[in-house]
């Protein structure tokens, strides 16, 4: 089952292009259901996995009490690689075929207030390497909306500070210009005037956000400095590195930007995706009404 699972994820770089993000979970929820199939099911050959065996393995993800959007996932894993065993002649029948996906709420997402925002960007040392490159990268991050693979995958060639925008590639290839207001664009010239140089250390990279060995940053290791400013600005509600993003564009439609500008930025493809972002404003400003209107 590991050659086929390896051969479909091959599958999936080079015809498909899928992002390396996108491979991981492919990866991840298939290693699983592999392993699943043949120390639970004793299912050596995946010619021979069946519709209840599969029926079963979502049990087990619910029992081991993982969310309807993870087991939704799951499934559409499942779906795409048997499929690819079909097309490719590898299994005679498809035992996926006619699986249900469970239906998923759609969850608001957590946004910043402008003072949180504030506070958040106050959190880095003001005089250190360090701390010049997570105020550089928390102001890019909020300035601009772009996810924070895009943002660890900046290099040096990607930012126009005289002209005010940054170019990133995101889902997809998707190639994206997009603006930098005046306090990113001037917490990066004091990252790149002072800090980047002391974390290089000697070393030659493109990279725009290095790490303490002067190598690019990576996600965990942004995760990890998020959860350090997010506790020095005493932050309390939950934080991830998607909340700068969802911040970004609350913040945008709340004070009158245009939706399709707003879809625009942030690269999404279903306007569907960004109109999420109106319900979020909307709960905001029933929450100012019940608070501060005398007779709601």
């Amino acid at each position: 089952m590991k050659d086929e699972v390896q051969d479909f994820l091959h599958y999936l770089t080079v015809e498909r292009g899928l992002s390396s993000n996108t491979l991981q979970s492919y990866e991840r929820d298939l290693k699983q259901y592999t392993t699943h199939m043949i120390k639970e099911r004793n299912q050596k050959d995946l010619d021979d996995v069946r519709r209840n065996d599969i029926i079963q393995y979502l049990y087990f993800l619910k029992d081991e009490g993982k969310a309807s959007t993870t087991i939704a996932r799951n499934i559409a894993s499942i779906r795409s690689f048997h499929q690819f065993l079909l097309r490719e002649k590898r299994t005679n029948q498809d035992p996926a075929v006619h699986i249900e996906t469970p239906k998923t709420e759609r969850k608001l997402p957590k946004v910043l207030s402008s003072t949180e925002v504030e506070s958040l960007m106050e959190a880095p040392e003001k005089n250190t390497p360090f701390g010049l490159r997570d105020r550089a990268m928390i102001e890019l991050l909020y300035a601009t909306g772009i996810r924070v693979s895009e943002l660890i995958q900046l290099n040096l060639e990607d930012v126009h500070l005289t002209m005010g925008f940054v170019r990133c590639v995101g889902k997809g290839d998707k190639e994206r210009i997009i603006p930098v207001g005046k306090m990113a664009s001037n917490a990066l010239s004091d990252y790149l005037d002072q800090g980047r140089g002391r974390l290089l250390k000697k070393k030659a990279s493109q990279a725009l956000f290095l790490n303490h060995h002067g190598n690019q940053l990576t996600r965990q290791g942004f995760w990890k400095i998020l959860k350090k400013l997010a506790s020095a600005a005493h932050i309390n509600k939950e934080l991830t590195p998607h909340t700068l993003r969802h911040s970004f564009a609350t913040h945008l439609l709340e004070n009158g930007a245009d939706l399709r500008a707003v879809q625009e930025l942030l690269g999404h493809v279903d306007i569907s995706t960004t109109q999420i972002y109106t319900h979020v404003t909307k709960t905001r400003l029933k929450d100012v009404y019940s608070t501060y209107h005398p007779r709601a």
